[in-house]
C-alpha cells in the first residue's frame, strides 16, 4: 500500500495486487454470460477483473452500508427514538465513455448477493435532463450533459425523498435511442437496502449556500483515467454504435450511420472536443477529490489502482 504521492493527501493510494487480496475465499457470483450483458461497448469486463477489482469494492461497500445501519441503530436507542432504517446511497460519477454506467451496473449486481444488502435499485440521472425542447427553449441543446442541461431541483426532491425512507418514489426515464425523456415512462423505488445514483456531476459541489445531491450520499465512487485515454475511448464507442444502435432509424443518431470510418472519427472527435472535453475538464474532473473512492482505469479500462479517503 502507498501513499499517493505529490504531498499530502486525503487520500490512500492501493496498487490493484495489493487490493486484489482484499477480498480472499469470496466466490465472484457473475456468469461470462451475465459480464457480457453488464459490460458496455469496448469495455472489456472479464472474471478477473471483477474478482480482482469489484468483489474487494463491493465487499467494503456492503462493510459501509452495514456499518451506517447499526450507527443508526444506535443513534435512535440513544436518542430513545424508533426511527426506520433508510436507504444507503452511492453516487457513482465520471467522464463520459470512461466506464460509468458499467461500474454501477456491475456494483448493482454484486452487492446484491451480499444477505443483508439483497434490495439494490440503481437510477442514472440521465433521467433528470431537462427535456430536449426545454434545452432548445433555452439554448443549451449543445451542452447536454453539463451541469445546466439537469432538473437539479427535481433531482435533489428525488433522492432527498428515497433517502428520507418514502414507501415509493418515481423518476423520469431517459431514452438513449430517442435522446430525450420519455413522457409517461417512469422507474420505481421501492425501500431499497442501497440505491446507486449514477452520472456525470452528482459528485458537484452545493452552489453558494444550497444543498447538493451529493449532500445525500453515503459514499461517492469516481471512475477515472487519463483524459487522452477518455477521447479515444469515446471515439471507438461512437464508430461501434454506427453498426449498433444507429443502425435503426428511429435513431436520434441515425444520420451517422452511413460514415465513413475517416469521417466518423472526425465527427466524434468534434462532439469529444467541443462538448465532452470542456465538461470533463470544467464541471467533472474537479468533483473527483469529493469523492470516497477513485478507481484509476489503465489504456486497457482496467483499474491499476484505488485511491480511498482516510477515514
Amino acid at each position: 500500500m502507498t501513499v499517493a504521492a505529490h504531498g499530502p493527501s486525503p487520500f490512500v493510494e492501493i496498487e490493484r495486487a495489493r487490493w486484489a487480496a482484499l477480498a480472499p475465499g469470496i466466490e465472484q457470483p457473475l456468469s461470462p454470460e451475465e459480464l457480457y450483458r453488464l459490460a458496455g461497448l469496448g469495455e472489456p469486463l472479464d472474471q478477473r477483473e471483477v474478482s480482482e477489482v469489484y468483489l474487494p469494492l463491493s465487499r467494503l461497500l456492503n462493510l459501509y452500508a452495514t456499518g451506517a445501519r447499526q450507527l443508526h441503530a444506535r443513534t435512535s436507542s440513544f436518542l430513545g427514538t424508533r426511527a426506520d432504517t433508510t436507504p444507503f446511497v452511492i453516487g457513482v460519477a465520471g467522464s463520459v465513455a470512461v466506464g460509468k454506467s458499467t461500474v454501477a451496473r456491475l456494483l448493482r449486481e454484486l452487492l446484491s448477493h451480499w444477505d443483508d444488502t439483497p434490495k439494490v435499485e440503481l437510477v442514472p440521472t440521465d433521467g433528470f435532463l431537462l427535456p430536449n425542447v426545454e434545452l432548445e427553449r433555452r439554448g443549451i441543446l449543445d451542452r447536454k450533459g453539463f451541469p445546466e442541461s439537469y432538473d437539479r431541483r427535481a433531482l435533489l426532491r428525488f433522492v432527498t425523498a428515497v433517502k428520507s425512507g418514502v414507501p415509493e418514489v418515481r423518476a423520469p426515464f431517459y431514452s438513449h435511442e430517442r435522446y430525450d425523456i420519455v413522457p409517461d415512462a417512469e422507474l420505481i423505488v421501492r425501500r431499497p437496502d442501497i440505491l446507486i445514483i449514477e452520472g456525470l456531476n452528482v459528485l458537484q459541489a452545493p452552489s453558494r449556500n444550497g444543498l447538493a445531491v451529493s449532500d445525500l450520499f453515503d459514499f461517492g465512487v469516481y471512475v477515472d483515467a487519463r483524459t487522452q485515454d477518455i477521447a479515444e475511448w469515446y471515439v471507438r464507442r461512437f464508430q461501434r454504435l454506427q453498426t449498433a444502435a444507429f443502425t435503426s432509424p428511429t435513431s436520434y443518431f441515425h444520420r451517422f450511420a452511413s460514415l465513413g470510418p475517416e469521417e466518423s472519427r472526425e465527427t466524434a472527435l468534434g462532439y469529444w472536443r467541443s462538448i465532452n472535453e470542456p465538461n470533463l475538464r470544467d464541471n467533472i474532473l474537479p468533483t473527483r477529490s469529493r469523492a470516497t473512492l477513485v478507481l484509476k482505469k489503465a489504456e486497457d479500462h482496467a483499474v491499476h489502482s484505488v485511491l480511498l479517503r482516510k477515514i
